[in-house]
């Protein structure tokens, strides 16, 4: 599984104008129905702000994962976001979030979820990726350095 089977550029936000945990699920989820526009955006916001309520998908190192699933959705779809600033995620480590990478799958698709989640949480160790994207100015250097990342592993 290569993380652009389910990440299409248009659904990548170089610059998120977020400053809360709330506002960046609004930006993400819009992002997101940009890929799978036959779901409300609403519907999407939801399944993000459900599991958010479950437990934080902020990691370490700036990394947040918002995910969910939902019946609505054929295949697994995907976006990612970047906020410079950073925004208060309840991250693991109590560090601001940059990363943003929300993941929306069909509701019976229990392993491509979880396949997703571990292929994204992989590729987001790098240190080196992570600086290189910080330091992208628009939506195609951060895909294409998302892609050549992806190709390594």
């Amino acid at each position: 599984m290569r993380i652009t089977e389910f990440l299409k550029l248009e659904a990548v936000v170089s610059h998120l104008a977020a400053r809360t945990k709330a506002d960046v699920l609004t930006e993400l989820a819009a992002s997101v129905s940009k890929v799978a526009p036959a779901v409300p955006v609403t519907r999407i916001h939801e399944v993000l702000a459900e599991r958010e309520k479950i437990g934080s998908t902020g990691m370490e190192k700036g990394v947040a994962i918002p995910h969910g699933r939902l019946a609505e959705i054929v295949d697994l779809v995907a976006c990612f976001g970047v906020s410079k600033q950073g925004v208060d995620f309840d991250a693991r480590d109590g560090k601001p979030s940059h990363f943003f990478f929300a993941l929306v799958a069909p509701e019976n698709s229990a392993g491509v979820h979880l396949k997703a989640l571990s292929k994204v949480s992989r590729l987001f160790r790098s240190d080196a990726l992570r600086d290189a994207i910080l330091a992208a100015n628009t939506p195609e250097e951060i895909y294409a350095l998302i892609a050549q990342e992806d190709g390594r592993a």
